[in-house]
């Protein structure tokens, strides 16, 4: 089971910008897909976006303002967020290897956003 770990979270100010980090235990070719997932307190968990080696899939409520992209020298998957706002606040999680049930085989321990208005 490839081990996640994320950074880059904190504190910013709402039309600001943060750049999430995840590293993976192994190379991410490995993966079949890796994603940034998100939940606020009290909400469900949500996808923020994917990347495959051939496709890339945003969430409609980022489209414009994230990107998703991979390094793999590094093993790590980045998350670009611009734009920032308030509703964005949430803990942010990494996750790969989506199962044929969809749901993801691994998941990292989270990295707390947050967006002042």
């Amino acid at each position: 089971q490839v081990q996640l770990v994320e950074s880059g979270g904190g504190l910013a100010q709402a039309g600001g910008s943060l750049r999430l980090s995840c590293a993976a235990s192994e190379s991410i070719f490995k993966i079949n897909e890796m994603a940034w997932f998100r939940q606020a307190p009290g909400k469900q968990r949500e996808l923020v976006a994917s990347i495959t080696s051939g496709r890339i899939t945003y969430a409609d409520f980022v489209k414009g303002r994230f990107t998703i992209s991979r390094d793999s020298a590094k093993n790590t998957v980045i998350l670009q967020m611009n734009s920032l706002k308030p509703e964005d606040t949430a803990v942010y999680y990494c996750a790969a290897d989506r199962r044929w049930d969809d749901s993801f085989r691994s998941w990292g321990q989270g990295t707390q956003v947050t967006v002042s208005s």
